[in-house]
This record gives structure tokens, C-alpha cells and sequence, in this order.
């Protein structure tokens, strides 16, 4: 029996994990709980638009931002939001793909990667910020992020 209960309940607490965190900082993934967040505690979205499995500056960002205590710190001033299009469609439910794909075509209708959006609690685009060199540079990322916080 407690066999069958860890087998029913272990996916349901690894949906429950990466549904709502990305690397510890709290990203959402999904637009419209973002926006509700972001009017709830009168902020802005930070949206990232990723490609976790094949965008090199992407992966690089992870440890020379996500991972810094600067970032850490200036992300309780957003509701955060994590769009990920990767080329692996493994990693995405059909739900969360589609879903992705729609916010892409909606603030990311260049298809660039890297790239942040900061959005009012409304859903409109207020400014953005794409790619990244790879040199440990994030100052650009951080003014972007220090411009915007509530």
C-alpha cells in the first residue's frame, strides 16, 4: 500500500515543485497567474523568454544572473515569469507548450532568445532587454531591472 501512495503522489510533488519556481527565485509559468500576482502585490512581470535546451547564452544566465544574490534580491520587486521554448518538446506538457507558444507570439514576436519583458500588472510591454554576451557582463539585465521595480 505505501508503495502505491509514493508512486501516485512523487510526480504530483515534481509538477507541484517546477510549477511554480525556476532555480529557487519563485518564476511562475504561467501569464495570466503572473499578472494576478503582479496586481495583487503591485508590481511589474519580469517575463523571460528562454530556449533551456539549445540557447547558450540562456544556459549561461543561469549562473552569471539567476544565480547572483543582486538578482535574487531585486526579484522579490516582480512577479517572475518563465517562458520556455525549447526544441525538446519532451520537456513542456502539450498544455504548458501551447501555452508558451502563445505568450511568444503575443511579447516575443521576433523570436529572439535571450530575452526579458518587463510588463505592467496589465499585460502591457513597458520596455525589454535581449541577449547576452556570455562575459559575466549582467549590468545591462540589472539597470533593466532596477528601472522597473515597484
Amino acid at each position: 500500500m505505501r508503495k502505491w501512495l509514493i508512486i501516485l503522489f512523487l510526480p504530483l510533488c515534481i509538477v507541484a515543485q517546477t510549477a511554480t519556481s525556476q532555480d529557487g527565485a519563485g518564476w511562475l509559468k504561467d501569464y495570466e497567474t503572473a499578472l494576478a500576482d503582479a496586481k495583487e502585490n503591485n508590481t511589474n512581470v519580469l517575463l523571460y523568454f528562454t530556449g533551456s535546451d539549445w540557447c547558450a547564452p540562456c544556459k549561461m544566465l543561469k549562473k552569471d544572473l539567476f544565480d547572483t544574490a543582486d538578482f535574487q534580491s531585486i526579484s522579490d520587486n516582480y512577479a517572475l515569469l518563465y517562458i520556455d521554448i525549447p526544441r525538446n518538446m519532451d520537456l513542456l506538457s502539450p498544455n504548458q507548450a501551447e501555452h508558451n507558444h502563445k505568450v511568444l507570439a503575443k511579447h516575443n514576436k521576433k523570436g529572439v532568445f535571450p530575452l526579458f519583458v518587463i510588463l505592467n500588472p496589465k499585460g502591457k510591454a513597458l520596455d525589454e532587454y535581449s541577449g547576452y554576451s556570455m562575459t559575466g557582463d549582467v549590468q545591462y539585465h540589472m539597470a533593466l531591472f532596477s528601472k522597473y521595480k515597484n
